[in-house]
């Protein structure tokens, strides 16, 4: 399950908050359904970046062919 931008905001504002990691956050809202590995690569990606948006150029390449 894809994590909505509402639930990105929420779990930013956990995380520099209280500084809950990733299986706290988890165990705080089981009934979201949120992967594990999904909220620990975006709290490393708030971590490195201090932001929640996508940098430019971040994405896949598009070979033009």
């Amino acid at each position: 399950m894809k994590i909505s931008q509402e639930d990105v905001i929420l779990i930013k504002n956990i995380y520099l908050s209280k500084q809950f990691g990733a299986r706290r956050v988890s165990s705080e809202f089981p009934d979201k359904g949120w992967k594990l590995g999904s909220i620990d690569s975006l709290l490393k990606r708030i971590l490195k970046t201090g932001t929640i948006v996508r940098q430019p150029g971040s994405g896949k390449q598009v070979s033009k062919s």
